[in-house]
């Protein structure tokens, strides 16, 4: 199949851009064609609140539909219960046919046709897995099981597990090294990446994390980098593909740096990492590490994936319900297109959909698109239109999931999201939840209850407005942060 696919590209990449440069995109290999972008391509985000996969066709940049994998809140709280939970990581397959999306509530892996949107299989694993990948070759999904200490080993044919690989605790992403030969494992709860063998399944090499939180990695196409990102202290780090996978590079990109990936083009390699803090995307050449462009791109960008061609890059918008295509060529946003609550993974897939529109099993996005955005600020700082935090209150019904990204506060000092009468924070104030900053001043923080209701009450009696405080001895105490207005 993947001798048909190179064939079709080929012939695309004839017919409709004589110019494009033949190299491929990561995952694949440099050596690999370019797969121009069409109508049978697809990008696909997953969705954590709504428990959706939204689908795009990237050729019109709109949204096709989505499917739905699980129920919003309270639905998927009833023991019986059967959909998934936390719809979160995404990988495909190395003929574009299947997706492997995890959900981290329900432990789950589920593989849908690419063609049909349809699930083809759902398989359990351990607790909380964050993000699976198929092997170059096909044959195997590796899922690091992020609340424990192995990476589950899927067989790609049958869908059951058949072994499991024993890693640092917390796994957080895997990827493998185009030609197949190492699967890279960093890790979320301790500062070290692992290399391993893909033929035995053996550990080969060690790499040491500056810190223990990393989300997500990527290796470029010429086989001879891996990227890796640190969310709670802001950093990405660079290692040399090949033994002894010593570490080349540390860059300081930003509080609450997501997910990184790479972009080969006629103008070089490209790193393009989402800076969910900051609510940009930073771009780095990958021979000298030089910054070349700051992509300003919506609220708490998360997860980043290339076209086929490599002349887009499409990023999922955590706290904006949206997705962004980025030209490669000019570092600019070409759309701003709705998908559903909280994208975490986004995958691009050329050529996902052969033959037909593709419109099989799709839903409605529906409630999964009601959102409603607020941001806070110093109360005192100036209102220039950029907020330190922003808050968005996914809809799910009766209540609301908020999600803050903050930032703007002091390192590793504890915290208070609250309810206040008053807009400046004074007087008695009700917790929602309690936070500590990371090693950046950052933090995601999550409630649930009937929020918007109350913030956006047109009874004054009832209006509340959402403030962060010191978390001061048994109660709240100085007000750090304020709602703007």
């Amino acid at each position: 199949m993947k001798s048909s696919l190179l064939a079709l590209s080929l012939l695309a990449g004839t017919m409709l851009a004589p110019s494009a440069s033949f190299a491929g995109q990561a995952p694949d290999a440099t050596s690999d064609p370019d797969i121009p972008i069409s109508s049978k391509d697809r990008v696909y985000a997953a969705e954590q609140f709504s428990n959706t996969v939204s689908v795009t066709n990237p050729s019109t940049n709109k949204l096709l539909g989505v499917i739905r994998l699980g129920d919003p809140q309270p639905g998927n709280l009833s023991p019986l219960y059967r959909g998934q939970v936390l719809v979160h990581g995404m990988g495909f397959s190395p003929d574009h046919k299947t997706l492997a999306v995890v959900s981290i509530g329900s432990n789950s892996v589920t593989f849908i046709d690419t063609a049909t949107n349809a699930v083809k299989h759902t398989t359990y694993v351990g607790r909380s897995p964050h993000e699976a990948f198929f092997t170059p070759d096909g044959n195997e999904v590796w899922v690091t099981v992020r609340g424990e200490d192995y990476i589950s080993v899927i067989d790609a044919h049958s869908y059951e597990e058949k072994l499991r690989i024993k890693v640092p605790a917390g796994p957080g992403m895997q990827i493998f090294s185009p030609d197949g030969k190492y699967g890279y494992v960093c890790s979320s709860f301790n500062p070290e990446t692992v290399v391993v063998s893909v033929a035995d399944h053996q550990i080969v090499g060690h790499i040491k994390q500056e810190s223990p939180f990393c989300p997500n990695i990527a290796a470029t196409p010429d086989g001879k980098q891996v990227w890796f990102t640190l969310k709670d202290t802001g950093k990405t780090q660079v290692f040399n593909a090949e033994a002894p996978f010593d570490l080349i590079k540390t860059i300081d990109t930003g509080p609450i740096t997501n997910h990184v990936n790479i972009v080969h083009n006629a103008n070089g390699d490209f790193a393009y990492i989402s800076v969910g803090g900051l609510n940009q995307v930073k771009v780095y050449r990958t021979d000298n590490f030089q910054q070349v462009a700051t992509i300003p791109v919506g609220n708490l960008p998360h997860g980043v994936w290339p076209s086929g061609d490599g002349t887009r890059v499409y990023v999922g918008l955590e706290n904006a319900d949206a997705l962004a295509a980025i030209d490669t060529q000019t570092n600019k946003v070409i759309a701003t297109i709705p998908i559903g609550q909280a994208p975490q993974a986004v995958n691009y897939v050329p050529n996902a959909v052969p033959e037909g529109d593709g419109m099989q099993n799709l839903q409605p996005l529906g409630v999964a698109g009601d959102v409603t955005h607020l941001a806070l600020h110093a109360p005192n700082a100036k209102q220039d239109g950029v907020a330190p935090t922003s808050v968005s209150l996914f809809d799910q019904g009766l209540s609301q999931v908020l999600q803050a990204s903050v930032t703007g506060l002091e390192p590793k000092k504890p915290y208070i999201l609250a309810l206040s009468a008053r807009a400046d924070g004074s007087g008695d104030l009700q917790p929602l939840a309690s936070f500590t900053t990371n090693p950046a001043g950052s933090a995601i923080v999550n409630a649930v209850g009937p929020i918007r209701q109350i913030v956006q009450s047109s009874e004054k009696a009832e209006r509340r407005y959402l403030v962060i405080t010191a978390a001061g001895d048994k109660k709240p105490g100085e007000v750090v942060q304020i709602e703007a207005k």
